[in-house]
C-alpha cells in the first residue's frame, strides 16, 4: 500500500479521533508537563507528586473492568461523548484548587473517565483494516501531534510570566475549554460501527455488568495467548517505567540541571517535532520491517538514553536525550497497537483491551503515565510505579531514571525472546 492510498483510511471516524485528539493533545501538552510544578506551586513536595501519581488511576480498578463489558454492547459513541463532558467539569477543581490536596481530589475524579478508553481503542480497531493498522494509526498519531507540538512551548512562557500557580490555573482553563470543544465535534460526527444492536447505558444494565465483568476476568485472563500476556507484560513494564519518572523530568531540570520553564519549553517543543516526523517512517516500518523489530529498536533507543538525562548538563545535551526519547516513543507507539490489534480476537477486543489496554506504550512521557494505553490489569503496576516514583526521588532525585532503565531491560529481554509477528492478524 503507498502513502497515497493510505491517507484514504484517514476519513469518518479516524479522521474525527485524530482532529480531536488533536485538541485534547494541545491541552494536555500544555498541561502534563508542568502539572508538578503546579503542585510544587500549591505547597507539595516530591513524596506527594508520587501520591497524586498513586491516587489518580484507583477509579480505573473498578470502571475499567466494568468498560469492557460495556463497550461490547452499549454505544460506544456515547461512552467516549459522555466521558468529554465529565472530564471538562473536572478540571474546573484544578482551576480554583487552593491547596494539593484539592488536586489530588480532581486527579482522583479524573481518573473515573477511564471508562470511555475501552471504547475508544474497540472504535479505532474497528475502524482500520488489518494491513492498514500500522501506517493508518501512524498518520493518525501525525495529525493528532501535529499542533500540540507547540503547546508545552507555549505553556512554558505562560509559566514564565504568571508563575506556576496562575499560570497553570490559565492552562487548567485553557484545557477545560478545548475538552469541551472536542467532545462536542465527537457528539457530531462519530459514527458507532459495530453491526449489532446496542443496548443503552442503564442503571441496571450497569451493574449486571459489573457482575459480569468480575466474574469473567480469569477466563478473559485464559483466553490470551502466551504472546499476548508477555506483551501485556511489556506494556507494564513500560508504564512502570514511565510512572517513576514521568512526573520528575520538569522537577529536575527546573531544580537541579538550571534549566527555566521557558528553556523546557522548547526542550518540549523540539521534543514534539521529533515526534511527528518520526510516526509515518514509524508507521511503514511497522507494517513492513516487522512490529516485534520496530518495537525492539525503540525499547533499546529508551533504555539507552533514560539515564543520560541525569548524567548531562546543559540545553544541548539535555535536548538531545529529548530527542531520543521522542524517536523511541513514535516507533513503539504503532508497532505495540498493532500487535495487541493482531493478538486480540475481535469479538471480545472491548473487554480485552478494558484488561490490557489498546497497546498504547508508554516510552519517555513527560507527566504522570495514563491515558487510552490503561487496562486495569495495569493499573496496580502504575499505581506502585507512580508513588515509588515519588520516593525515590526523596532518596535520591537521580533513582527514579535508573529504576526506569532497569524496566527498559527487562522490556527487551522478554520482546526479543518471547514476541513475534503473527502469521495471521486478527480481523
Amino acid at each position: 500500500m503507498n502513502l497515497r492510498s493510505a491517507f484514504h483510511s484517514i476519513q469518518g471516524n479516524i479522521l474525527v479521533f485524530a482532529l480531536t485528539d488533536m485538541l485534547g493533545n494541545i491541552a494536555r501538552g500544555m498541561v502534563f508537563p508542568y502539572a508538578s510544578l503546579y503542585i510544587l506551586a500549591l505547597g507539595g513536595d516530591p513524596a506527594v507528586i508520587g501520591l497524586i501519581g498513586f491516587l489518580s488511576p484507583l477509579a480505573g480498578l473498578v470502571l475499567l473492568p466494568v468498560a469492557g463489558h460495556i463497550t461490547d454492547h452499549a454505544n460506544r459513541v456515547h461512552v467516549i461523548t459522555l466521558a468529554g463532558f465529565l472530564s471538562s467539569g473536572f478540571i474546573l477543581l484544578m482551576i480554583f484548587a487552593p491547596s494539593w490536596q484539592m488536586i489530588a481530589l480532581a486527579s482522583m475524579l479524573m481518573g473515573t473517565v477511564v471508562f470511555q478508553f475501552p471504547a475508544y481503542a474497540a472504535l479505532v480497531a474497528d475502524s482500520l483494516r488489518p494491513g492498514e493498522r500500522g501506517l493508518g494509526l501512524g498518520l493518525q498519531n501525525m495529525i493528532s501531534s501535529s499542533l500540540p507540538i507547540f503547546a508545552p512551548f507555549v505553556a512554558g512562557m505562560v509559566i514564565e510570566r504568571y508563575t506556576a500557580n496562575l499560570g497553570m490555573r490559565l492552562l487548567y482553563a485553557a484545557m477545560a475549554v478545548l475538552y469541551l470543544l472536542s467532545t462536542v465535534l465527537q457528539v457530531r460526527y462519530l459514527k458507532e460501527t459495530a453491526h449489532g444492536a446496542r443496548v443503552p447505558l442503564r442503571m441496571p444494565a450497569l451493574l449486571t455488568a459489573l457482575s459480569k465483568a468480575y466474574r469473567g476476568i480469569p477466563g478473559l485472563v485464559g483466553q490470551m495467548s502466551p504472546r499476548l500476556r508477555v506483551l501485556t507484560l511489556v506494556v507494564v513494564l513500560s508504564f512502570v517505567a514511565s510512572a517513576l519518572s514521568g512526573p520528575f523530568w520538569v522537577v529536575y531540570a527546573t531544580g537541579r540541571q538550571g534549566i527555566s520553564a521557558a528553556d523546557w519549553g522548547l526542550i518540549m517543543l523540539a521534543d514534539g517535532v521529533m515526534r511527528t516526523l518520526v510516526f509515518i517512517p514509524a508507521g511503514l516500518l511497522v507494517d513492513r520491517w516487522g512490529r516485534t523489530a520496530t518495537l525492539l529498536l525503540a525499547l533499546t533507543l529508551y533504555t539507552l538514553t533514560a539515564p543520560l538525562f541525569i548524567l548531562l548538563h546543559g540545553l544541548g545535551p539535555i535536548l538531545a536525550v529529548r530527542l531520543a526519547q521522542a524517536a523511541a516513543f513514535s516507533l513503539a507507539l504503532p508497532a505495540c497497537m498493532a500487535l495487541m490489534a493482531d493478538y486480540v480476537p475481535r469479538a471480545v477486543r472491548g473487554q480485552m483491551m478494558a484488561a490490557i489496554g489498546q497497546g498504547g506504550i508508554l516510552l519517555g512521557v513527560i507527566g504522570g503515565a495514563g491515558g487510552p494505553a490503561v487496562g486495569y490489569l495495569i493499573i496496580p503496576a502504575l499505581m506502585v510505579g507512580s508513588l515509588g516514583g515519588g520516593l525515590l526521588y526523596t532518596l535520591n532525585p537521580a533513582y527514579p531514571w535508573i529504576g526506569s532503565a532497569a524496566a527498559g531491560l527487562l522490556a527487551i529481554a522478554l520482546t526479543a525472546r518471547y514476541i513475534r509477528d503473527p502469521h495471521r492478524s486478527e480481523q
